[in-house]
């Protein structure tokens, strides 16, 4: 074994993540991972650091152990035994004149003149290339000439409903990612070394349309919703053009031939963004290519699933969430829907929507736009083409039969809960929710409602526990797609990896409530295990010399 590959099988043994380590040799995370992947070599301190901390010798470290014959290549011609250099010729050459015993040297001279020239020119060429294999192993030629290319995959964030972006000014006052935590972005970027994207997509606007404008974000193209799509909803076809890449070497090859892939992390609604971009770079959508077939968005003619390495979903509502039953069920739609119209009105044409962006062109709300709330109520409020229509369980199982898992992709979830049992229902824990929290009364009405007054979506007991907005067990998996429990030496690729219940609210995972240590550790973690995932091994020739 390399120095390289037992550092790796002495951390994993440990059960250390590459920061746990890099923190304890008070080394950065990209160091620990350049030693495992050969691009680098640790420094003397450090290898009598390694040794203390594992147990192990210096030279166990330093040396490839004598009796691991695996990694010894089969060419290796062995002229030890007796030093006779014919005991261990390649099979090749067995049946060669030259290679038999001579009773003299008339007669060995005799077969060599026999021998076809065509032969002797074989053999020659073999025993050069044999020699040109070996030499390089015991003078590291191999490490110098080529070298294994490890890529850290860029990670892009998507907030849930209501949420924004960097490109919106509040988001400089209270980040939506890392909240009063701080920046979450920026520390994993800047102290980190991570590339990290927040994407900024309509706050109210349904998993469709969300998707093809983080579509459009990350290639740096117009807003294409589709001909269909648009058709049926009654709104303009093209959004906002991007003139630059969210991320700019996405989809490109690597000097070593890798495709530069994407790590995609949902919280909330933003769950059902990232599926729903995944499902459609991998299958597709034929109503798409049937309504124009001359120009249809690269979105929706397929075979783009390889541009993506995982897909993590926080606290999202995979199946909807039964908040909607309890706002149809007490009549609050009306009221929700006032507040979004006041809200886009005092947005437009005033500069307030630098700090609040709702995304909404095509369905012709502008910042010069005069009658925003008729048109919300006629075209967005009153359709299916929205954020509302789909968080309800009705709408999210119309979503899951178009959303497909793409199956070489990692797919990671992670639900929470706020509330403790009381028998017939879940009331909020006021530890994690007190009463003064404005999660503490959602809470409670998705907590006792076990039976479905509005449509005839079955709902039980089962979807009583829940975060404040969403139900656990919509937060684990969809209904439609196949899952297991996360098993961390048995992570598979094309289905879900549901991870242990959290306990925490809806807003705990993006630093809410929560402490500067435990919403970065949580990251750090995450990014960790999804590095720590296999991936095809890359080399390329960096030269001779």
């Amino acid at each position: 074994m390399t120095i390289h590959e037992i550092i790796s099988t002495l951390r994993r043994n440990a059960g250390f993540s590459q920061d746990e380590l890099a923190e304890k040799l008070n080394v950065s995370r990209q160091s620990v991972s350049k030693w495992e992947n050969g691009k680098a070599t640790p420094d003397a301190d450090k290898i009598l650091a390694l040794s203390e901390l594992f147990g192990v010798s210096t030279d166990y470290l330093l040396k490839v152990g004598e009796e691991d014959n695996e990694h010894v290549p089969p060419a290796v011609i062995n002229f030890s035994e007796d030093n006779d250099p014919t005991q261990d010729i390649p099979v090749l050459f067995a049946d060669e004149p030259f290679c038999q015993e001579a009773d003299s040297s008339e007669n060995q001279n005799s077969n060599r003149r026999k021998l076809p020239v065509k032969k002797i020119i074989f053999a020659a060429i073999s025993l050069i290339l044999i020699i040109a294999l070996i030499i390089p192993i015991p003078t590291g030629l191999y490490e110098k000439w080529f070298c294994e290319e490890y890529i850290t995959y860029p990670y892009v964030l998507v907030h849930g409903l209501g949420g924004y972006g960097a490109d919106s000014k509040i988001n400089d006052i209270n980040p939506y990612w890392g909240s009063e935590t701080g920046n979450l972005a920026a520390y994993l970027s800047e102290e980190k070394g991570y590339e990290v994207y927040e994407a900024s997509v309509g706050p109210f606007s349904s998993t469709w349309d969300r998707a093809c404008e983080l579509y459009a974000q990350l290639t740096g193209t117009t807003v294409d919703y589709g001909e269909a799509h648009s058709k049926a909803h009654g709104h303009e076809r093209y959004g906002r053009k991007y003139t630059q890449k969210a991320v700019p070497d996405w989809g490109n090859k690597t000097k070593g031939g890798q495709t530069v892939k994407i790590n995609l992390i949902g919280h909330s609604f933003g769950g059902a963004t990232v599926r729903m971009l995944t499902s459609l770079l991998e299958y597709g959508n034929e109503e798409e290519q049937k309504a124009s077939p001359e120009n249809v968005s690269e979105l929706f003619k397929g075979g783009k699933g390889n541009l993506i390495n995982s897909v993590t979903t926080l606290c999202a509502p995979h199946n909807g969430s039964t908040l909607y039953y309890c706002i149809e069920k007490y009549n609050l739609v009306d009221y929700a829907l006032d507040a979004l119209f006041l809200g886009s009105k005092l947005t437009q044409g005033n500069g307030i929507s630098d700090y609040y962006d709702l995304h909404l062109e095509h369905f012709g709300i502008s910042s010069d736009s005069r009658d925003t709330g008729s048109i919300l109520k006629s075209e967005f409020g009153q359709g299916k083409d929205n954020a509302a229509y789909d968080l309800s369980p009705d709408g999210a199982a119309q979503i899951n039969k178009n959303i497909k898992t793409v199956d070489n992709v990692y797919y990671f979830s992670y639900a929470y809960s706020a509330t403790r049992d009381n028998g017939n229902n879940h009331k909020p824990d006021k530890d994690i929710i007190p009463v003064h929290n404005i999660l503490y009364y959602p809470a409670t009405l998705i907590g006792s409602y076990s039976e479905n007054t509005v449509s005839d979506y079955n709902i039980d007991k089962s979807w009583l526990e829940n975060d404040g907005m969403v139900n656990v067990i919509s937060a684990k998996y969809p209904f439609t797609d196949e899952w297991q429990e996360y098993d961390g030496n048995n992570i598979v690729k094309g289905k879900w990896n549901v991870m242990p219940v959290q306990k925490g609210h809806h807003g705990t995972v993006i630093g809410m409530d929560n402490t500067v240590k435990q919403t970065r550790q949580f990251y750090l973690d995450l990014f960790s295990m999804i590095e720590e995932q296999p991936r095809d091994k890359k080399y390329y020739f960096k030269g001779l010399f």
